[in-house]
């Protein structure tokens, strides 16, 4: 199955669990916090399918990063002359 199938197959699912969750509702109540919980969660589900949807919609090299060379040439020694090695301090001085 292709990404598109499976996530229609899905959307059908999260349907049917929606017309169930509904009719649990009619017989239940909606005033329990567990038939709340129950409703945000199928819900979120919806939500995270629609984002799959759109993620799988758009090309994967858009949503890469652009890659940045960096060069093996070891760095200026003068550009460490006054820096702090980290939780040492200053190269000249003493700690307390």
């Amino acid at each position: 199955m292709s990404v598109h199938d499976d996530l229609t197959s899905v959307q059908r699912c999260l349907d049917d669990l929606n017309r169930s969750v509904g009719r649990l509702e009619k017989q239940l109540g909606s005033g329990g916090l567990e038939m709340r919980r129950v409703r945000t969660d199928a819900e979120h589900l919806r939500e995270s399918v629609a984002l799959l949807r759109a993620a799988a919609a758009t090309p994967a090299t858009q949503n890469r990063p652009e890659l940045v060379t960096i060069s093996d040439t070891p760095y200026d020694p003068a550009l460490w002359t006054d820096s702090d090695d980290e939780g040492l301090g200053a190269r000249d001085r003493h700690a307390p």
